[in-house]
């Protein structure tokens, strides 16, 4: 069903044959995007101004801070604020309300866009009311992908956005761009969550887009409607890729015609001699129901091979799951469709098809369907899915993130999920196994959780079902009044509007320039294949703090590696005592996390500001999961150190790496950096690496962070 070619390829004639050479780069729909935006000159090495930013309510407040001691005076592009993770108010224990507070007044006084808290998620809202093709719009959370409406879209740390609002731009080399060939039409029961595992469970593990703009064309799209094409779109931000882009045809102009935005539209395909750096192609006819198993979306099996291996293969996560083995089926607990990926119109239709008003019991599984904007719950509400949901017993909630970060449908300690969300992480349900709870997440599509649903939970695939096939076009009809809420300001700031601030909204702790040496003390050192942002810092009960830059570090590392934040404390002591010292020494002391692969997942910034608050120097790794997860490590000051084979070194907390003469290498750009490893009273020479840093990025890391680089 996916088949892929580890060799650049042309598109010629409407055929895919080997590349003789790389002319035809500019060919590519990514290309002629990225030149449009960019503004170095040079398409080798791109400075992007970006069409419209977007923010939700646990990373807007940082970014405004940030700006605002940055030099902010207004924002000078479209930027949306939207409330949809910390729209409880009380996870936690501290007001929330008070960010959504503060988030109306910034957009008054400095000119933006405002989306009170339950009217829509983010990615909703901006495929709802800004994507249009050939644009590129920047997000600070991982899965801005708004791809099948022509638009490049690429989530990024805060400090990105701050850059933005500073009129600086995006910098990158140009990336790779991997062709995804889509042939065929989906069987009916297949969703866009299943191709999209399908595709994730092919590339991740290979890294073969990794930091790529995965760009879609063929004529098998043809055959999908815009909800689905979004689906699929949405997830490739946990291939761990760049960006994505989608070609346009009449299915697009239709849909922005609906949203009352036809002049967004526009038609936007591969040329002929387009060069790829690889294909993908993906056969929609051979396309299985999926489900990503617990803790990765990449872990995926067909459900036909799930069922059929069930016991072998929860042995291989916890036996303790094989008493959910229940005459021969898994059963799950809870099933979820929800987010910018399972609460689209379409998404929420199907289900309401399958389920057909039939009860889903009243035994242990239950069923939470969040419709991802009020404009979608409108139309299911006038076309009478909505009744149909409830009528079986699911529960209707208004839009929100947190299933998809872990706050909100917790289920029981051992309890499994079955979710229509973007990931399955450790912690993403909300469970501490710190604690000695735990619960897993698995990811499947609206469909066969509706599916199951029917069976009480036992894992069924939709296509066991006589289902009929989905229309590609679409019948939805966009009504827009509740976003009557929207606080329209672009375009006119008020300089004279003051800023409103909550009791836990506090400015970012004072950072110091990088110091003529480092002693780097070892805080973590993490061994596993990837470390994703959520291990860094966790998600869910932490979001009330994302205001409080010193209340929030006390969360780092708290579900992967508890004595952290006391072992940093300690080494930053130390330096403040330095600091504090009548004649202090050139040495700076600071701690360091160690990893193998850290950073994959979510886009959130605070997995790298609270190392830096908690006196965080460097990260050592032997690469970075994600480009957005070292550029946050970047613009926070620390240095992202490589080494090769890091693991063999066995490094442990506790363990001391000595630089000298830091400063002047990283002034002086060099890329391999002599360091001493002390450990159990032996010294070892060991190489750091620090490749690929522009000067700007050297003169953030010299300034010590970029609040001091642009203060």
């Amino acid at each position: 069903m996916i088949k892929i070619y580890n060799e650049p390829m042309q598109l010629r004639n409407g055929t895919l044959t080997p590349a003789i050479s790389d002319e035809g780069r500019d060919k590519t729909i990514a290309y002629r995007i990225l030149a449009e935006h960019n503004t170095s000159g040079d398409m080798k090495q791109l400075k992007i101004k970006f069409d419209a930013m977007a923010s939700h309510d646990i990373t807007y407040v940082g970014i405004i801070q940030t700006a605002r001691a940055s030099g902010l005076e207004k924002f000078p592009l479209p930027y949306v604020l939207t409330n949809c993770h910390n729209s409880l108010c009380a996870v936690g224990g501290t007001i929330n309300e008070d960010d959504h507070v503060f988030g109306l007044s910034a957009a008054k006084r400095y000119g933006g866009e405002f989306v009170p808290a339950h009217q829509s998620v983010i990615h909703s809202y901006m495929r709802e009311m800004y994507a249009g093709g050939g644009r590129m719009i920047l997000g600070s959370d991982s899965h801005t992908r708004y791809g099948a409406y022509g638009t490049m879209a690429i989530g990024e740390g805060g400090p990105e956005l701050v850059k933005q609002l500073l009129c600086k731009t995006y910098d990158i080399t140009y990336p790779r761009v991997v062709g995804i060939h889509m042939i065929g039409k989906p069987k009916a029961g297949v969703g866009p969550q299943d191709v999209a595992l399908a595709i994730i469970g092919a590339t991740f593990k290979q890294g073969i887009v990794k930091n790529s703009v995965m760009e879609f064309f063929g004529d098998g799209i043809a055959n999908l409607s815009m909800d689905y094409r979004n689906g699929i779109d949405v997830m490739t931000t946990e291939t761990s890729c760049l960006s994505s882009v989608w070609q346009t045809d009449d299915i697009v102009k239709q849909a922005l015609t609906a949203h009352g935005r036809a002049d967004a539209y526009k038609a936007l395909a591969p040329l002929d001699g387009a060069y790829y750096d690889n294909i993908i192609e993906v056969d929609l006819g051979k396309i299985e129901c999926m489900i990503a198993l617990p803790f990765h979306p990449s872990n995926t099996y067909t459900i036909r091979e799930f069922n059929e291996n069930a016991a072998d293969i929860l042995a291989g996560i916890d036996a303790s799951l094989l008493k959910k083995l229940r005459n021969g089926k898994f059963c799950a607990d809870q099933g979820v469709i929800a987010g910018c990926s399972g609460g689209t119109y379409q998404n929420m239709v199907q289900a309401a098809n399958i389920l057909g008003g039939k009860p889903i019991g009243n035994d242990h599984f239950w069923l939470s369907c969040y419709p991802a904007s009020q404009p979608v719950m409108l139309e299911l509400l006038r076309t009478g899915e909505l009744a149909s949901l409830m009528s079986s017993g699911a529960s209707i909630r208004s839009a929100f993130c947190g299933p998809c970060f872990g706050a909100g449908d917790v289920p029981a300690n051992g309890a499994f999920s079955i979710r229509h969300t973007t990931r399955n992480f450790p912690n993403r349900e909300g469970s501490k196994p710190s604690d000695g709870q735990i619960a897993y997440v698995a990811l499947m599509d609206a469909r066969s959780i509706a599916a199951s649903a029917l069976n009480g939970g036992a894992i069924t695939a939709a296509t066991d079902l006589d289902l009929p096939e989905e229309n590609a076009g679409s019948a939805y009809q966009f009504n827009d009044t509740p976003y009557q809420r929207v606080y329209h300001g672009v375009g006119k700031p008020n300089a004279d509007e003051p800023l409103v601030f909550g009791p836990n909204i506090t400015d970012w702790p004072e950072q110091i320039p990088l110091p003529e040496n480092l002693l780097m003390t070892v805080a973590s050192a993490i061994y596993d294949p990837v470390t994703t942002t959520d291990e860094l810092i966790p998600s869910g009960e932490t979001s009330s703090y994302r205001s409080n830059p010193l209340r929030l570090s006390e969360f780092a590392l708290s579900r992967k590696d508890p004595a952290y934040v006391g072992r940093a404390k300690e080494v930053l002591s130390k330096e403040k005592a330095r600091r504090n010292s009548e004649d202090p020494t050139n040495t700076g002391f600071g701690s360091v996390v160690m990893s193998l692969r850290p950073g994959d997942g979510s886009a959130r910034e605070q997995a790298a500001s609270c190392q830096r608050v908690l006196g965080g120097v460097a990260n050592i790794c032997e690469e970075y999961a994600t480009k957005r997860y070292r550029s946050n490590v970047i613009n926070w000051g620390m240095l992202p150190f490589t080494a090769t084979d890091i693991a063999s070194y066995d490094i442990q907390p506790g363990d001391t790496i000595y630089v000298e003469g830091i400063r002047k290498a990283v002034e002086a750009g060099a890329e391999k950096i002599d360091a001493v490893l002390a450990q159990n009273g032996k010294q070892t020479k060991l190489t750091l690496k620090l490749e690929n840093l522009s000067k700007e990025e050297r003169d953030i890391i010299l300034s010590g962070c970029l609040i001091n680089y642009y203060a």
